[in-house]
């Protein structure tokens, strides 16, 4: 059941450049599938009895491997959810606080976007109230302030300044659970303030154009990629030809600003939507995360595999003016890299991903990502 990935592409308005035989990804398809199923075996397997994954303090992780387990392609969804499914789920609902946020030991942001996005993949009613709640307290999270924060989301818990990859993962979460609010069943609901969270998101990229920030660069190495935020690029920072300091763009943040332009309605034609489409281009490959090496190269994949999917694009235009069927690309590489117990990590553990829980979850929703959007015969 295709449910996740006909939610993620809701909205879109990017137009489609799929192969001309579709059909030349059977074989793939089916490694995919039983690879899935390794994955989550083992994931099973690595359960707390109490019903969480690795750490109860950051119920993130069981949201990773719940959202896992309900999009494996070999789960039967006209049944029950396996028990061990349903514990996990159970344990995760327990956690959410007066305030609507599901965590516990802070980084209230990151843990309850990762958590609605795993309670919206079951497409469950009893849920939704849950969900609800949880929407809310992401968007009270959303800053309202006079400097380059504004209309962006940190991890929550007063911290003090926002960031990309907390917001596009409660920009991920607010828009898979549009649809719950805007049934009315649960009364008038707040909204983000997409206005400003365009702009945020402006301001995190390397586009003279659209970013008022001094280090906004159109030198050809930056130019359409994405910061860590408007302050900081995880990658450094360089100057350009100008003479001027520049924050370099990379791999993981400039898919996850592609993502949450398309969960922010920006047109095909948006200049900010071509810009970061023909860095990826230039910048494409599966060896690391562009600008980062092997630092969050799983993070990376997951945030590839969601955001060419939301853009609905088959074939990735490269700067040499050939093609990239990173469909085929991703799922070689990472049925490659699938180790003997059915687990996935990276050898880099910057970002947790030395921990196979987190990196596992990561790699199987990559797949199901790349599986669900494979295109129909």
């Amino acid at each position: 059941m295709k449910l996740l990935t006909s939610l993620l592409l809701a909205g879109s308005t990017l137009a489609i450049a799929a192969p001309q035989n579709p059909n030349h990804y059977e074989s793939i398809r089916q490694e995919i599938r039983q690879s899935i199923a390794r994955g989550n075996d083992w994931l099973k397997s690595r359960q707390n009895p109490d019903g969480f994954w690795d750490d109860a303090q950051l119920p993130a992780f069981t949201a990773l491997a719940l959202n896992a387990a309900v999009r494996d392609p070999n789960l039967d969804r006209s049944a029950p959810f396996p028990a061990h499914i349903e514990k996990g789920y159970t344990w995760l609902l327990a956690q959410q606080k007066e305030d609507g946020g599901i965590y516990n030991r802070g980084l209230s942001v990151y843990n309850t976007a990762t958590a609605v996005t795993a309670l919206m993949a079951t497409g469950r009613k009893d849920f939704e109230p849950a969900v609800v709640k949880a929407r809310k307290h992401l968007i009270d999270n959303q800053w309202d302030t006079d400097d380059a924060n504004k209309g962006g989301i940190g991890y929550g818990s007063n911290n003090t300044h926002t960031d990309l990859s907390n917001t596009y993962l409660a920009i991920e979460a607010i828009a898979l659970s549009r649809k719950v609010v805007e049934d009315g069943n649960f009364g008038e609901q707040p909204e983000l303030d997409w206005e400003a969270a365009i702009k945020f998101l402006s301001r995190c990229q390397n586009l003279e154009e659209t970013n008022d920030r001094e280090w906004a660069s159109n030198d050809p190495k930056n130019k359409g990629g994405f910061a860590y935020s408007p302050f900081e690029s995880k990658a450094g920072e360089e100057k350009n030809p100008e003479g001027r300091t520049a924050l370099r763009s990379y791999g993981s943040m400039s898919y996850a600003g592609l993502l949450s332009m398309i969960y922010a309605k920006l047109s095909a034609d948006d200049p900010r939507v071509t810009a970061v489409k023909e860095w990826l281009g230039k910048n494409y490959t599966l060896d690391e995360n562009p600008g980062m090496g092997a630092q969050g190269l799983y993070y990376y994949y997951q945030t590839m595999a969601k955001a060419l999917s939301a853009a609905n694009i088959g074939m990735l235009k490269l700067d040499d003016g050939g093609q990239a069927d990173w469909r085929n690309d991703l799922g070689s590489k990472l049925l490659a890299a699938q180790r003997e117990d059915g687990s996935w990590v990276n050898t880099n553990g910057r970002w947790m991903e030395s921990n196979p829980v987190l990196v596992t979850a990561f790699t199987v929703l990559t797949l199901a990502q790349v599986y669900d959007s494979i295109p129909e015969r």
